[in-house]
């Protein structure tokens, strides 16, 4: 049995500035069709949502960041921003670990 705690983080990514983002010019076109004025710099990312054990917060940010780089996002044309959403603290053993995913019916 091991005790491990897992940080949750969220990745935004989007598109850089001055990059064209054709979702956002299409979201900011519909808007007058729905009757909202207003708005206007639309921008469409994505959110990516993980938990990374790691002895320290430090320790799972620093694989989330590289994540980020290498894998979540194209760096050429897109920027992202790392967010801790919380730590959890969890005890597994071989028999909560292999019952994982099962669901109740």
């Amino acid at each position: 049995m091991s005790t491990s705690m897992g940080y949750r983080f969220a990745v935004n990514v989007t598109p850089k500035a001055g990059i064209l983002d054709p979702q956002g010019r299409a979201v900011e076109g519909s808007l007058p069709h729905l009757g909202v004025s207003g708005v206007h710099d639309v921008r469409v990312g994505r959110r990516v949502e993980l938990t990374v054990e790691a002895a320290s917060e430090a320790d799972a940010r620093i694989t989330v960041e590289r994540l980020a780089g290498e894998l979540l996002s194209n760096p050429m044309i897109e920027a992202y921003a790392v967010e801790l959403l919380g730590s959890t603290s969890s005890t597994t053993s071989e028999s909560t670990e292999t019952g994982a995913g099962v669901a109740a019916g």
